[in-house]
């Protein structure tokens, strides 16, 4: 019989490059300094202390569970901005397969901060699952000029970014977050700084052969309904997102895990 500890209520963060692996090893090399020298800089203007963050590194991002006291309406409202202006100068002048471009995650919850194999609670598995969503990285795509692309839970549009309009709330969009191959559905809401998200096509849902009824194999989809058609879908996008990650809470220079995940 295990005694199960309180959980801790913080703010998660999940960063994920774009073409990642599709890179040789030195242009992974590169874009793994890039990204830590980004994220230290990014930090440093807000002086948010990114030694306190409990981060576990994967090559191509990480996850960060920021500290209690942390100032939540500066992170949620600043920080992409500032990131995306450091990316615009740290690939200028690069080719396209070296520029670093990330998506960013943000959610909070409870978590469990000394589980015996990472950090247990439905908050990290949410927040990893939005960084790997299908309209996430439609957007970023969508947006070749951009460097970031952002995805917030809807509790954190909800409490922070509808209240407050440093991210101007009227071009977010609200999608409903989906990750090929997991069972996952969310609520959430997309923003690409200097554009408006809005703007972007939206697809009704491509259901898989799980979800089809056995008892009629042959029998021809039903045209989407009208509330379907008009709904906050992107399809044909494939994805692998992160289902656990290790008891690794490290701070300044890591040693990355590079993992081949194939993601886009």
């Amino acid at each position: 019989m295990y005694d199960t500890p309180r959980p801790d209520r913080r703010l998660l963060i999940a960063v994920d490059m774009e073409n990642y692996s599709g890179r040789d090893n030195v242009l992974q090399y590169r874009a793994q300094q890039g990204f830590q020298q980004v994220l230290q800089a990014a930090t440093a203007q807000l002086d948010l202390d990114r030694v306190k963050w409990m981060t576990q590194q994967g090559g191509d991002g990480e996850l960060a569970i920021l500290p209690a006291d942390v100032d939540e309406l500066k992170v949620v409202t600043r920080l992409t901005p500032i990131i995306d202006r450091l990316l615009r100068d740290h690939n200028r002048g690069l080719d396209p397969e070296a520029r670093v471009r990330l998506r960013i995650a943000v959610h909070e919850g409870l978590v469990h901060l000394d589980g015996a194999n990472g950090y247990p609670g439905e908050a990290v598995v949410t927040v990893c699952r939005l960084v790997d969503a299908a309209p996430l990285k439609a957007a970023l795509k969508a947006f070749p000029k951009a460097h970031v692309a952002l995805i917030v839970s809807d509790r954190i549009y909800q409490d922070i970014v509808r209240h407050y309009h440093d991210l101007r709330p009227d071009r977010f969009l609200q999608v409903t977050a989906e990750v090929p191959g997991k069972r996952f559905s969310a609520d959430a809401w997309v923003f690409v700084p200097d554009e408006d998200a809005r703007t972007l096509p939206q697809h009704p849902p491509v259901h898989s052969t799980a979800e089809t009824p056995a008892s009629s194999p042959t029998q021809a989809p039903s045209p989407p309904s009208p509330a379907t058609a008009t709904g906050q879908y992107f399809a044909n996008v494939t994805t692998h997102g992160p289902a656990a990650f290790g008891n690794h809470n490290t701070v300044g220079p890591h040693t990355d895990r590079t993992e081949e995940k194939g993601r886009g």
